[in-house]
């Protein structure tokens, strides 16, 4: 293009010089050869487009181009007055451009083929080979001899400077194109680093605003894209993060997100080279501090199964004595009515007393389950149909998700399991409301799901809930879920429980398909 270029405007002043001068009638041919000239170099200009344009290009091509630059320096300053031709420095343009191509020896080249041709067109008008052009003649020798020493150290002057700075400039642009393939393999290299870390990665501007979530930041936080989030503000991804303050300590931080509550672990630091902004990195530690919470409960239901055992055995024995005393006073005294109403009272509330103790110690100390490999989702189903005429279930919608799965279980165990679960959520339903049991396997573990509509279970109450005695129902005692509990931690399973208003209380049963080791 700058080829294309150049030569039209060289041309193109030629040929107004020529055309607008008076006509010389001698020089005639003048006019003709210029447009020759012109039609030449455009000429060899399409055909080195063209085989730049196929990738055809060599050595070869780049020393035909340079010879045809320094005939057509010849032909302007022939036509332009010769030895005073204004368009001498044309040749120099031809040395540059072999320069760019050949480097220092295809510049000394050119300069010495451009001496050449021009001591050549100068000796030939000289001795009048050729025809002077118009305003020019023969030269002094004094003056001939400059011409031809001055023109010939001025090319090989620019050839070794061009020469020199053109190799300098190609060593320059070698190592800069080095230099950026490293940059650009360090780049993509880092960019696959922050994307396949499994921690979440958030960069923050000295605003606030968001400007880049790595892929595991955005499914932690249940982003659906995480190129979405730039323009974010923090605060509404990570609410209590830019309170933190750079450089402390990992910090424990509670986040909603689209799929749930969230504990993560953060750690802030400021980033380099932006002023002000902000590196945070995150894990998701829900899943740990559950087993942390879960781990907890079972040591301390096992010491409180352990101390509760221990209390019944020493109260059942002396609780059967008092029940066989109030019966034999039961047997005397029967003219006196309202010692036989006393006594029946002591044996009714022995009773009561006696099947509570049961319950302790079949919470303290659960059988050993039989295991036999079951269909959990026919064993769901009957227990369902037998709850139907429970009268908590009245009125209450009851839906059914069950698919495949198949554990080794105690039926008998895993039925009193789900009419606990149940029997709390047709309670907490009320009429009006829904409750769903659902079963399925994935991951080598068989699930089931006991979901109501109520949501009625503080997030404060998910860590006591499982211990004896605690209820939040008029009536209840409290061993339900305790009991529920040791039953499938015996299993080998974990029972886990998630509630809100909005999308209701969910206790979740995982079981394993195969039986755990000893």
């Amino acid at each position: 293009m700058f080829r294309t270029v150049a030569t039209t405007l060289l041309l193109g002043t030629i040929a107004v010089r020529l055309l607008s001068g008076p006509p010389i009638e001698d020089f005639s041919r003048a006019d003709s050869a210029s447009f020759v000239v012109i039609a030449l170099v455009y000429g060899l200009t399409l055909v080195y487009g063209l085989l730049l344009r196929r990738g055809v290009v060599g050595r070869g091509v780049a020393y035909l181009q340079v010879l045809g630059d320094v005939v057509l320096a010849s032909c302007l300053v022939y036509l332009t007055g010769g030895a005073d031709s204004p368009f001498m420095f044309t040749y120099s343009l031809a040395v540059v451009a072999a320069s760019i191509l050949l480097f220092e020896r295809g510049a000394l080249v050119a300069a010495a083929v451009s001496s050449v041709a021009f001591a050549s067109l100068v000796l030939a008008i000289q001795t009048r080979l050729l025809r002077a052009p118009p305003d020019s003649g023969p030269q002094p020798l004094g003056r001939l001899a400059f011409l031809l020493a001055s023109n010939v150290l001025a090319q090989l002057l620019i050839a070794a400077l061009a020469g020199y700075l053109s190799r300098q400039l190609y060593a320059t642009g070698g190592r800069l194109s080095a230099s950026e393939a490293d940059l650009k393999a360090l780049v993509e290299l880092q960019n696959q680093i922050v994307t396949a870390m499994p921690s979440g990665l958030i960069t923050a501007a000295a605003d606030g605003q968001v400007t880049y979530v790595n892929p595991a930041g955005a499914a932690i936080l249940g982003l659906a894209d995480g190129a979405r989030a730039g323009g974010l503000e923090v605060d509404k991804l990570l609410p209590g993060a830019q309170r933190l303050k750079p450089g402390r300590r990992r910090s424990e931080l509670a986040v909603g997100t689209p799929l749930g509550q969230r504990t993560l672990g953060l750690a802030i630091a400021p980033l380099e080279g932006a002023s002000g902004s902000t590196l945070i990195v995150f894990q998701d530690l829900t899943d740990l501090r559950r087993m942390e919470d879960e781990l907890r409960r079972a040591d301390h239901l096992a010491s409180l199964g352990k101390l509760s055992a221990q209390l019944a055995h020493e109260i059942r024995n002396p609780l059967a004595a008092m029940r066989g005393s109030a019966q034999m006073l039961a047997g005397e005294a029967t003219a006196d009515p309202a010692s036989t109403k006393l006594a029946g009272i002591l044996i009714r509330e022995a009773d009561r007393l006696s099947a509570l103790v049961e319950d302790f110690l079949r919470f303290s100390r659960p059988p050993p389950p039989n295991l036999q490999d079951q269909d959990l989702a026919s064993l769901a189903s009957d227990t369902v149909e037998m709850l139907r005429s429970d009268p908590l279930a009245r009125q209450v919608e009851v839906e059914l998700a069950l698919g495949r799965a198949r554990a080794p279980v105690d039926a008998g165990q895993i039925r009193q399991v789900l009419i606990n679960l149940l029997r709390n959520a047709f309670a907490a339903a009320h009429p009006g409301g829904r409750v769903r049991v659902g079963v399925e396997e994935e991951g080598g573990q068989a699930t089931i799901r006991v979901w109501d509509s109520a949501g009625s279970i503080p997030p404060a109450d998910y860590a006591r809930i499982f211990e004896p005695f605690f209820t939040t129902r008029p009536g209840g005692t409290g061993l339900g879920l305790s009991t529920a509990h040791s039953i499938i931690r015996a299993h080998g399973g974990m029972i886990r429980v998630t509630s809100s208003p909005a999308e209701g209380t969910e206790f979740q049963v995982t079981l394993p398909q195969q039986p755990a080791e000893e």
